[in-house]
């Protein structure tokens, strides 16, 4: 994709670097949002908002509760989800510069007081006592031999190991301890063959697999609801 100058891919403008040692902030809008962040964070991809859109429909149903993103980035997925369905937000974020933009996005929509954004790892992340109506997990899921076709992604946040399911794995196991009964995961992955291979993975969780919305051949969000 060629771009012009000040501009980035996906329609990302260049705000300009926030100190002499860092990247360019970047800005795109991403549905009712502004989103910021720079090279060292995953860019935001403009058909991710389908997630957001799909957990603002479920929210309407769903027992209170707050949302919760795991694997979060800079926060446009989830955020874009708690604004459009009013609901506060957990965002579980290991990279902390990712975490440091996932704040700041947070308070620029006006939900800065309502966004808890958590620098950690998914394990550790949540408290055992916590259980959760909503998440929206955003794993890396690529193998991590498919890195080279995208150069200008940050590693960390595309790499999914040897099979692109060791994140996806853990995300799993973290919907199964924290959702309530009857709450929904909604779940990235690359592609319709990869959602049905996430079936196999969560044999033995009480997760049972719903719908499934696919935006291309790589790219889908797979629908898990808690027994």
């Amino acid at each position: 994709m060629t771009t012009e100058p000040g501009t980035h891919a996906y329609g990302a403008t260049a705000l300009g670097a926030p100190a002499l040692d860092a990247p360019a902030t970047l800005s795109c809008p991403f549905g009712p949002l502004l989103i910021r962040y720079d090279a060292r964070v995953l860019q935001p991809r403009p058909w991710t908002l389908l997630q957001s859109r799909w957990a603002a429909e479920l929210a309407a149903d769903a027992p209170d509760g707050p949302i919760v993103e795991l694997c979060a980035g800079a926060g446009h997925i989830g955020l874009a989800a708690a604004v459009l369905a009013g609901r506060d937000l957990v965002q579980v974020e290991r990279d902390p510069i990712a975490a440091s933009y996932a704040r700041m996005n947070a308070e620029a929509a006006g939900w800065g007081e309502r966004a808890d954004v958590r620098a950690a790892p998914l394990h550790d992340a949540l408290r055992r006592d916590e259980s959760f109506p909503m998440m929206i997990a955003d794993p890396p899921y690529l193998p991590t031999r498919q890195l080279v076709d995208w150069p200008n992604d940050p590693p960390t946040a595309i790499d999914g190991g040897l099979d692109g399911l060791g994140v996806t794995r853990a995300c799993l196991v973290v919907a199964a301890d924290h959702l309530i009964t009857g709450g929904h995961l909604l779940l990235q992955t690359a592609g319709p063959v990869q959602s049905q291979t996430v079936v196999e993975l969560a044999h033995g969780l009480p997760l049972r697999p719903g719908a499934t919305r696919v935006f291309d051949d790589s790219r889908a969000v797979s629908q898990w609801i808690r027994l």
